[in-house]
């Protein structure tokens, strides 16, 4: 797969990396396993003597501080021979943490998640409903805050109307949807194959800016993701969300988290615009934007219902913020919208995290998982690290 999708440091680098703090994970072949790194000027420098995981590492309140002032790291090479394999293998910037999502946080998003229930997974009803909710749907939801006393007045109108759905409850209601993305260790990371389940015939990519999230409840930085979407799965019944959500492959995480400086903060991911490029070998290509800004809750909102008093992560949290983009653009016929084709390329970035690159493949042909916790915990053992 590399030979064929070979990528490049600066195809996947923020613009600005020469002043971002970046720190994520790699297979390495000189370490014989897996190391929390630090990327700077081009190589990418071992952390397993500040912490052996990724998640520990991020607990250290002090962290900034330390990796500023670090001169004697260990470096295992350039981020290309990552990205080409001769030094290893780039993988997602997450282990111990659980992987966390929020779902209808934008209104367009509310509006094709209500198409998806009413259509029954079905993409030839969905134009249909599409021309008949949007006019009514799309002007109530537009600039809605989620919890509001204007949103409990649309919820109230709508109802009147026969258009209340579930998703428009946590859409607008005043309690987020927060699910499990997929299980700690089993994300993948820039370059590799993302999974779709072979028995799916309408899905999409979901472009979503990650906040990375410590066990105290502290955002410290930020990523892209790709959560990986059946339409037609969720479609049938809301209770098949995680066999839509949760498959081999099906959720992609990179390439690196920016931590939070004096030089990039929460209040730019909440300017973020996060791009989406699909690319297929049939000629077929379809972008698209989600700005953060049209998020209908806040991320400080959304990290206080994942994690409080009544939900605890003691190795801290990845949390999918969810996107604004739905994509609706024709593929194999007219009518039936998007779905993905297998070698899709699938490209998410925003300027000040990079790009987040991978291609599409079906679950059961994607790379199995074998390396979970045990494993991890047996492979740093023996190397020492615990």
């Amino acid at each position: 797969m590399k030979s064929e999708t070979m990528l490049r440091a600066q195809s996947i680098l923020p613009q600005d990396a020469d002043d971002a703090l970046l720190v994520g994970r790699v297979w390495s072949k000189a370490g014989n396993g897996p190391c929390p790194v630090l990327y700077r000027s081009g190589s990418i420098f071992e952390l397993s003597p500040l912490a052996p995981t990724l998640s520990g590492l991020l607990e250290h309140e002090d962290l900034v501080a330390r990796l500023r002032a670090a001169t004697d790291l260990n470096a295992l090479g350039t981020l290309d021979q990552f990205l080409d394999g001769s030094a290893g293998d780039l993988l997602a910037p997450a282990d111990l943490q659980a992987v966390k999502a929020a779902g209808v946080t934008f209104a367009d998003s509310m509006l094709e998640r209500v198409i998806e229930e009413q259509a029954k997974g079905d993409p030839l009803r969905a134009q249909e409903i599409r021309g008949r909710l949007a006019p009514v749907l799309g002007d109530n939801l537009k600039g809605l805050v989620a919890g509001s006393k204007k949103a409990a007045e649309v919820k109230k109108l709508l109802q009147e109307l026969g258009l209340w759905s579930q998703y428009l409850e946590v859409g607008i209601g005043p309690d987020a949807e927060i699910f499990t993305k997929a299980q700690p260790m089993s994300s993948v990371g820039c370059g590799a194959t993302i999974g779709i389940h072979p028995k799916s015939d309408w899905n999409n990519p979901e472009p979503e800016v990650v906040l990375a999230v410590t066990s105290a409840g502290r955002i410290v930085g930020a990523t892209l993701g790709n959560d990986v979407n059946l339409r037609d799965f969720e479609g049938r019944s809301a209770l098949l969300l995680s066999k839509a959500k949760d498959n081999n492959a099906s959720c992609a995480l990179g390439p690196f988290i920016r931590l939070f400086d004096d030089r990039f903060t929460l209040e730019d991911v909440k300017q973020a615009e996060v791009s989406l490029d699909v690319e297929g070998s049939d000629g077929f290509r379809m972008t698209g934007l989600s700005p953060m800004a049209a998020i209908s809750r806040s991320p400080e909102d959304l990290v206080g219902q994942l994690l409080n008093e009544n939900h605890q992560y003691p190795d801290g949290v990845v949390f999918f913020l969810g996107t604004m983009f739905a994509p609706v653009k024709d593929r194999r016929g007219a009518g039936l919208g998007f779905t993905h084709e297998i070698g899709d390329r699938v490209e998410i970035s925003t300027p000040r995290l990079g790009r987040l690159i991978n291609w599409v493949e079906t679950s059961d042909r994607c790379p199995k998982w074998s390396f979970g916790l045990g494993a991890l915990m047996k492979n740093l053992a023996q190397r020492g690290l615990l």
